[in-house]
């Protein structure tokens, strides 16, 4: 089941920088650091642009369809991941606006900025959840060994997020880990 190990990888690579996120907004508002805009820019485009580019597609025309095929039972929970999928990029379009709003403003701007950035990580993380401790399990119980041949081709077409087609994802997670402050990156 290559697929699940890539949508496992997808999701530890989506992880690490929501938690680098987390860690520089929160150094920012208790005055620990001054904002890097290049930083957080690189942050938003990374989580806005690896879902969207690479990681949604295949599940929303690939393992949504084949496990809605097999399992009743998996009927909501996809209607719910898909909606989120929608909901969270619009998320990020916001975050964006904000961000640019907070560099436009400076200070002035922070607080609406990280009131948006705490909402998105806090619905990631229940996102991501989902797909993990539910989606996978029903996956993997309902899914052919056929499903999961077609499906792992499917998912491989891609390679990873940081190589390979996607190249440009390596090029943009080693700006983000260059300028994240230890002990989430080596800035």
């Amino acid at each position: 089941m290559k697929t699940i190990d890539i949508i496992h990888a997808e999701h530890r690579a989506l992880a690490s920088v929501l938690q680098a996120l987390r860690f520089v907004v929160g150094e920012i508002r208790a005055g620990k650091l001054q904002p890097d805009f290049g930083l957080l820019s690189a942050m938003v485009d990374y989580i806005t642009q690896l879902p969207e580019k690479v990681h949604h597609p295949k599940e929303d025309n690939y393992l949504f369809p084949k496990l809605r095929a097999r399992s009743a039972e998996a009927a909501a929970l996809i209607d719910a991941l898909e909606q989120q999928h929608v909901d969270g990029y619009q998320m990020t379009v916001a975050l964006l606006q904000a961000l640019i709003h907070y560099q436009s403003l400076g200070a002035a701007g922070f607080a609406p900025f990280d009131a948006l950035v705490q909402q998105y990580l806090d619905f990631n993380w229940k996102h991501l959840n989902q797909e993990e401790k539910e989606l996978l399990p029903l996956a993997r119980a309902a899914l052919t060994v056929q499903d999961w041949a077609e499906l792992d081709a499917e998912f491989s077409a891609n390679q990873d997020p940081f190589s390979g087609a996607q190249g440009e994802f390596d090029t943009l997670f080693r700006k983000i880990v260059q300028l994240t402050p230890a002990p989430y990156g080596l800035g």
